[in-house]
């Protein structure tokens, strides 16, 4: 464990280090971050969490996993594709099809209805747009919609989809929240092949009848867990029973509970299941906790930790918007280049803030859970649960930001 190297202030890096500390560490720490949500007695020695998740569930050291477990039988050429989709999915840099990708392209050619079980990371969204767009070349008076839990995941479904479609006269349309909705408005009186949206803005477009489902035989729920998660499963299965009955129905998660299997098993034909997953968490990803004795000094923990030379791009998760802001607002305080994404900034905020760290022009971003799911950012060094989540699938998906690409990262967990 962490807790003895971060007990105490520690010079670090602050002689010369571009991350150096700033003469606003001390006792103001305390007071900003002890709040019943950001700090305070939740983080006292007797915590428990809010599902009372065992502590030792966030110490966990990189295994060696066996890669033969799921074993690829294809490759892109096998799947008959089109040859300027084949084309756009080789330039994209796909060698050989992930595994999710290998056992439900197939499937999906042929028009199974499909449930994928995947960790985080594992290339799903390929492995339902690939199928999708071929299905459309073959008959172009296919729609698809595709629904997702947030923005940033729509729009990372949105760009990956302009990649493999270029040049075969397909459209997209995203509807997301934070953004322009008479824009929206206009790009649905267009043509478009694909709609990509959150629930919420759904509803708004489709309150103001500017979406007619009847036209969508084809859909695809993406992080389904999440979105139920949320309190949107009356959305969901309000806008499934509007389309048509013969249709395509896919459904992507990382978790199946109760509930969701049951909204599956009432929509969907005989479907096949997909299971890739390796185990909870990722191999790669080494997990320990830092014990915090004092509250008063979590700020300054935090600061030990980010002032580290193998910390080179850190996702920092709290629990709330405003204690999300004041973290950040504190560490780019104390010299560190740090920002924030939570659900008050509107999504060109949020967009830019994703892209700045992306980049590398940021080196910290603190954030809600709207940045734990299907979120692509490369090279995160550590991910630091500095609040704790409120379930372990919550732990879990947070956690996967890092240690991707069979690269080693680092979670730490605030107890």
């Amino acid at each position: 464990m962490y807790n003895n190297r971060f007990g105490s202030s520690t010079q670090g890096r602050s002689s010369g280090g571009s991350r150096g500390f700033s003469s606003s560490r001390g006792s103001s720490a305390g007071r900003s971050f002890g709040g019943s949500r950001t700090g305070g007695r939740r983080f006292a020695p007797r915590f428990r969490s809010p599902n009372r998740i065992p502590v030792d569930k966030f110490i966990n050291k990189v295994q060696q996993v066996d890669e033969t477990v799921n074993v690829v039988t294809h490759a892109f050429t096998d799947f008959n594709l089109d040859s300027r989709l084949l084309k756009n999915v080789l330039s994209k840099g796909y060698g050989a099809p992930l595994p999710i990708q290998d056992q439900a392209i197939p499937h999906l050619l042929a028009g199974r209805d499909l449930i994928g079980l995947a960790n985080t990371g594992m290339g799903k969204t390929a492995a339902f747009l690939i199928p999708l767009i071929q299905k459309i070349i073959n008959d172009p008076d296919q729609r698809v919609l595709i629904i997702t839990p947030t923005r940033e995941l729509a729009e990372q479904i949105d760009g990956e989809f302009r990649i493999l479609a270029r040049g075969l006269n397909q459209y997209s349309v995203l509807a997301i929240g934070g953004m322009g909705i008479h824009n929206q408005i206009r790009d649905l009186s267009r043509y478009h092949s694909f709609l990509i949206g959150t629930p919420g803005r759904l509803k708004d477009l489709e309150q103001r009848r500017k979406i007619s489902y009847t036209r969508f035989n084809n859909i695809v729920l993406d992080e389904v867990d999440r979105m139920f998660d949320m309190g949107f499963s009356h959305e969901i299965i309000e806008i499934i029973n509007q389309l048509p009955k013969q249709r395509q129905s896919l459904f992507f998660s990382a978790t199946i509970t109760n509930q969701v299997e049951t909204t599956i098993n009432q929509n969907s034909t005989n479907p096949v299941t997909i299971q890739v997953k390796t185990r909870d968490t990722a191999a790669t990803v080494d997990q320990d906790i830092i014990r915090v004795v004092e509250t008063s000094k979590k700020i300054d923990m935090l600061h030990d930790i980010l002032n580290l030379e193998e910390a080179k791009k850190v996702l920092v998760f709290g629990r709330t918007k405003h204690g999300v802001r004041k973290l950040a607002i504190e560490l780019a305080g104390r010299g560190f280049r740090a920002d924030s994404i939570h659900g008050n900034k509107t999504q060109q905020q949020r967009k830019r803030v994703l892209d700045a760290f992306k980049q590398d022009r940021l080196t910290i971003l603190v954030a809600t859970d709207v940045a734990a799911r299907g979120l692509d950012i490369p090279n995160v060094s550590h991910v630091i649960n500095f609040d704790l989540p409120e379930t372990f699938e919550d732990y879990i998906h947070r956690i996967g930001r890092t240690g991707r690409a069979n690269k080693v990262g680092k979670a730490l967990t605030f107890v």
